[in-house]
């Protein structure tokens, strides 16, 4: 999440950010995969041995992640 925040700012009066946007929307939409997989995965762990509040908690860490890397990516798209 850093690497993309950090990198989408623009530098000073260039209209260029400062990692290559393509590079951005790569590390975006890796991040959001690995994440909404998380989600996936911890919901089946779940179901399968009952709810521990550590599974819950990293469960909604990972759902709240994959959305804001959705957001971050429709924003970070030219349009």
């Amino acid at each position: 999440m850093l690497v993309v925040i950090k990198g989408s700012e623009v530098r000073g009066g260039e209209a260029a950010t400062a990692i290559p946007l393509l590079s951005l929307l790569v590390i975006n939409e890796f991040a959001f995969f690995v994440t909404a997989i998380g989600a996936y995965i911890g919901i089946r762990q779940i179901v399968s041995t009952g709810i521990k509040p550590v599974y819950t908690i990293t469960i909604v860490f990972c759902v709240l992640l994959s959305i804001r890397f959705l957001m971050l990516g429709i924003d970070l798209w030219p349009l």
